[in-house]
């Protein structure tokens, strides 16, 4: 009972610290950076640390049951491919391709411009939705069913899927370095992938605070300061370029991938 508590306890709080790399923080500083709701951030944070615990699990239990040895080249190019979506990012960030992306796929935008108005009837509030293009009245009587889709429908199938996939290609780039380290400490299989699980729990945990504390300036400033908040999304697009460069210039020329000798050390 006291080595199951001791891996729940120090797997779930490595977990969170795992999620507070720079990195990590720059990624999704860069995908909260548009958001005006700080719940919807936090969603953002959770699908992060949903896609980063998948390839975390899947390639660590792989090292671990089958002793799996990643290539020095192939662990340089999946750290490399983290350097180059931070600058991905960046660069929509900056083009306002994300905007644009964001407004044509998510539906409450795709929609048409809807507004709430409130009105009294009998002395009671009620509020009333209503928008001037035509087509955007048919569903708004159907309220959707469920988790996944009121998120859909309000967050957008776009929204949902990319932090998600920056949070797979963040565990591509960890999985390795994680299972490694289990190993050296954990020599039961069935410990060592019981780790990896309660590690992507506190990762996920503590992603969705970081992402709510990140996404409250932007969902602050988004609704009253409009400059200022175009600032934070510009600064934010800036640093997660600046930061993709410099991975990418450490791994590609420091740590040897676009040489002959690559010399890669998992961390």
């Amino acid at each position: 009972m006291i080595s199951l508590l001791t891996i729940i306890s120090v797997g779930f709080l490595l977990g969170i610290r795992h999620a507070t790399d720079p990195d990590h923080v720059i990624a999704v500083t860069t995908i909260v950076s548009r958001q005006q709701s700080i719940r919807h951030a936090g969603v953002i944070g959770v699908l992060w640390g949903l896609g980063h615990t998948i390839t975390i699990v899947l390639v660590g239990t792989g090292i671990i049951v089958f002793n799996l040895a990643i290539p020095p080249r192939l662990g340089l190019a999946m750290e490399l491919a983290v350097g180059l979506m931070l600058i991905l990012l960046g660069v929509l960030n900056l083009s306002g391709a994300t905007r644009w992306i964001t407004e044509r796929f998510t539906p409450e935008h795709s929609a048409g411009v809807i507004h709430e108005h409130v009105h009294r009837h009998g002395g009671e509030p009620h509020v009333h939705t209503h928008s001037h293009e035509p087509d955007a009245h048919l569903g708004l009587e159907e309220q959707p069913a469920g988790l996944v889709q009121q998120l859909l429908a309000r967050v957008g199938l776009y929204q949902l899927l990319r932090p998600l996939a920056v949070g797979v290609v963040h565990g591509l780039a960890g999985s390795a370095a994680v299972a490694l380290l289990v190993l050296t400490t954990i020599h039961s299989p069935r410990w060592a992938i019981a780790y990896l699980l309660v590690f992507g729990l506190g990762t996920i945990a503590g992603m969705m605070v970081i992402t709510m504390i990140l996404g409250a300036p932007f969902a602050y400033t988004g609704k009253r300061f409009a400059n200022f908040n175009r600032g934070l999304g510009v600064a934010s697009g800036l640093i997660s370029v600046a930061f993709g460069l410099f991975i990418t210039f450490q791994i590609g020329f420091v740590d040897g991938l676009f040489t002959a000798h690559p010399n890669w050390m998992p961390h």
